[in-house]
């Protein structure tokens, strides 16, 4: 016998879970957020062990519900950079989970989904055989098939001595721009197998870790400033650029440079707000734009109510130029410049600069000066509109959110998830600083909950506001947001404005049958249970609970809510706005 095999017999044994927990260690995991099954009694096991012997590992957090459990992943994700371990179980934890995988898809968010699957031995041959009824009818024909649309990458732990190596490649997978979900299944069996320590090698960062973006050759650069420098009424629509406070501040530079009008569209993530060229949230007509930049952005309008002009020359500035993930794609670039939007707008920038001449900055000014009156009339109309407080039961949104953003900081965060009055808030709650005014990227409803408390775990010391429709409010697992929030000390205000309906659905049938049949005799199928009382739940799991329904108590109880919020219990605020 070989000397090299007298060692290895020597050697520590450890189960594939050791290897496993090992693993997300070395990858920097900071989270695991569980929700445990039959399938995960080796990693528990494990778990006690590290525990008892004082062993770092992921700190431990379990969600009542996969669907919080991976949206506080993304919402942890978007604040930090860092994509974090999700645990579900088998084949009906990853179907829970479809739907969050979807969002944060679509949001380009960084998770490592794991999930078990059913033994596949049945008559106790390998430690971890099938030992309860649900073993054998919990054994799909392609489990990954539940969230393969969603996943940028997916594989089979085949054994414990690749776990390292699986490990760190499903890392740098997710970490890779554009970044995203990967999904990788661990059988029961494997994650008992024992192997002998110095077998399983570490795969280091330094050698296996993840691409990084980069910035845009400077030739195509430079076409761009030519253009932009040319152009007489330029446009740069965005919707996800405030997740990198970088980006947010070189858009806010070039513009007030060039004199570009600045919108935030369907924003995912704002842009700090309160500049000269700031343009709104909808670009109200295209037929002007000589040349447009989109950048960091999915849907930069509706083509089907607003038709761009052929002759505008449009730059693509984006992470993801292609959209690879969606079959079809509708909009123009004549130039398309991928990598990290933050180092190709500060190239732009300074190839602007270059070419600056006297006219050009005259031409800027003007510009400037048109969009800092057009700013002032659109604050002056927000005002307007929230002046009237509207009436008992049927409290005015306008004036419900211009007095949430009145009682909250510049540098507080609100989850945006009230659907077809998401617009209503970006006019009416002030938000200078970037990534402090979120929304889903995705099509899933029910994000902003589990979003919430992910955000609150990363951003301790900042206020966490979720403002949710209440037909959205029941898609986001209230009771087990609520739960979670009061296990693990994450104090967040959830305001739920109920208008008792989905206002998506009757506008849908509104803009397909607009003189139609449901019109004409009122029946959307949109209705949903009135004289609900939603403050009670929240009472139910600790949290301060009111429901308001006078707009005269709108400040003092949006303060009461804040003051629980502060002193760290989680408030919840039913109010019941103007009806659908």
């Amino acid at each position: 016998m070989p000397p090299e095999a007298d060692v290895r017999r020597n050697a520590a044994r450890h189960s594939t879970a050791h290897y496993v927990l090992d693993a997300l260690n070395e990858t920097g995991i900071d989270y695991l957020f569980c929700n445990f099954g039959t399938d995960h009694a080796p990693i528990i096991e494990e778990i006690a062990r590290w525990t008892r012997d004082g062993r770092r590992l992921p700190k431990i957090v379990v969600a009542a519900h996969e669907n919080v459990a991976v949206h506080m992943a993304g919402g942890y994700a978007l604040m930090t950079g860092r994509g974090q371990g999700v645990l579900v179980h088998v084949d009906a934890g990853t179907a829970n989970a479809a739907m969050a995988m979807h969002n944060l898809f679509r949001n380009r968010l960084p998770v490592l989904l794991m999930a078990g699957t059913a033994p596949f031995t049945s008559f106790g041959e390998l430690t971890g055989s099938r030992d309860t009824y649900v073993h054998f009818i919990q054994q799909p024909m392609d489990q990954a098939s539940l969230v393969r649309p969603y996943a940028k990458w997916e594989y089979t732990l085949p054994a414990g001595i690749t776990a390292k190596e699986t490990l760190r490649r499903a890392h740098t997978v997710m970490q890779s721009e554009p970044k995203g979900p990967v999904y990788l299944m661990l059988p029961r069996e494997i994650l008992t197998q024992q192997w002998d320590e110095d077998a399983v090698r570490a795969f280091p960062a330094a050698q296996f870790g993840p691409a990084e973006a980069a910035g845009a050759d400077p030739e195509i650069v430079d076409r761009l400033a030519d253009r932009l420098v040319a152009a007489r009424n330029p446009l740069l629509i965005t919707a996800y650029a405030g997740r990198d406070p970088a980006a947010s501040a070189a858009i806010q530079q070039l513009a007030e440079l060039a004199g570009i009008r600045v919108v935030d569209f369907l924003s995912v993530a704002n842009i700090g707000r309160e500049f000269s060229c700031f343009g709104g949230y909808l670009p109200e007509t295209l037929a002007a734009t000589d040349v447009g930049l989109l950048v960091d952005v999915d849907v930069p309008w509706l083509p089907v109510s607003m038709r761009d002009d052929p002759g505008t020359f449009w730059a693509q500035i984006d992470i993801d130029v292609l959209k690879a993930a969606s079959p079809m794609w509708s909009f123009p670039a004549n130039l398309r410049l991928q990598g990290r939007s933050s180092r190709i707008l500060a190239q732009l920038l300074a190839a602007v600069e270059a070419r600056a001449t006297p006219p050009f900055r005259a031409a800027a000014a003007e510009r400037k000066a048109a969009l800092t009156a057009e700013r002032a009339e659109r604050s002056r109309r927000a005002a307007r509109l929230a002046a009237d407080k509207g009436t008992a039961g049927e409290i005015n949104l306008h004036y419900l959110c211009a007095e949430l953003g009145k009682a909250i900081g510049p540098r507080d965060i609100v989850l945006n998830e009230a659907v077809t009055k998401q617009a209503v808030l970006n006019m009416q709650i002030p938000r200078p600083e970037p990534c402090t005014m979120i929304s889903n990227g995705g099509g899933g409803l029910g994000a902003s909950g589990g979003m919430a408390l992910g955000v609150k775990l990363a951003c301790p010391d900042r206020t966490v506001v979720q403002v949710v429709g209440d037909g959205t409010f029941y898609f986001n697992n209230p009771p087990a947001v609520l739960a979670t929030a009061k296990q693990y000390g994450l104090p967040i205000l959830t305001i739920v404005v109920d208008n008792t309906g989905w206002g998506a659905v009757k506008g849908s049938v509104l803009r397909v049958y607009p003189e139609g049949e449901a019109k004409a005799q009122d029946l959307f199928q949109s209705g949903l249970a009135a004289g609900t009382d939603f403050s009670k739940m929240a009472e139910g799991f600790g949290a301060y609970g009111e429901k308001l329904t006078d707009p005269a108590q709108v400040p003092a109880a949006i303060a009461r809510c804040l003051e629980a919020v502060r002193q760290g219990q989680s408030a919840l605020l039913h109010a019941t706005v103007t009806k659908l």
